[in-house]
């Protein structure tokens, strides 16, 4: 009977034993991999939303899960599908974006559905405050500006249809701004059906039209902004 030779070093992470150091340190397990990774961006929004999720649905507990937990966790690569969907998509305002999600009740498979990142948008377009608004949609042109050495302020006039669609759908330049410019609206006539049907959500006349009916201070102060700048 042979005698079982002595394995003096083991792997941390999943016990297994190595007759060399050299060999233990090349050796990557899956549970080594994970820890390993804890730094990479995708992995730290993984982790931050697997936190939030376990904060939601055990909301009396005192204590927060690890890092440690996370690697163990049964739904781990599930959450790193979807850390990796939030840092490829760059939401607005990531952290609430994951707040929305973790809250939406929506399943976790169907975290990185792009058409919950629209409602997302939208629901972020409607709540936020018009300050907020303006000052995100002029930084969107500005940077558009900085991009084609133009003036921000000529965005709606020379922006190219298919990027201004794109802000838009993004929640990049809010409706506020849009509907109560001249030259917003003379933007919207360009579009063609299928970028019209992309933005349909967000800019959605009836509703903002009510909306600046209901919050008339907020709607001068956009019209102040159009006149003082130029737009």
């Amino acid at each position: 009977m042979m005698a079982l030779v002595s394995q003096p070093f083991s792997c941390d992470y999943c016990n297994k034993g190595f007759m060399h150091e050299k060999t233990l340190f090349v050796h990557v397990c899956e549970q080594k991999r994970r820890a390993l990774a804890r730094n990479e961006k995708h992995v730290l929004l993984a982790f931050d939303a697997f936190q939030k999720f376990y904060k939601q649905a055990q909301p009396h507990s005192k204590q927060e899960k690890t890092y440690e937990d996370f690697c163990k966790s049964p739904y781990y690569n599930a959450f790193i599908k979807f850390g990796s969907f939030v840092s490829n998509v760059n939401p607005l305002y990531p952290e609430r974006f994951t707040n929305y999600i973790v809250t939406s009740g929506v399943k976790l498979d169907h975290w990185c559905r792009d058409e919950l990142y629209d409602l997302y948008v939208v629901d972020l377009v409607r709540r936020e405050t018009v300050e907020t608004a303006l000052q995100r949609s002029i930084q969107t042109m500005m940077s558009w500006a900085d991009e084609h050495n133009a003036q921000w302020n000529h965005y709606f006039l020379y922006a190219s249809l298919s990027r201004a669609c794109y802000d838009i759908k993004d929640g990049k330049i809010s409706p506020w701004l849009i509907l109560n410019s001249s030259s917003g609206k003379e933007m919207l006539k360009k579009f063609n059906d299928e970028q019209l049907s992309h933005i349909q959500s967000i800019i959605d006349p009836p509703f903002w039209l009510n909306k600046f009916k209901k919050h008339p201070a907020d709607a001068l102060l956009v019209k102040d902004v159009v006149k003082e700048s130029g737009i």
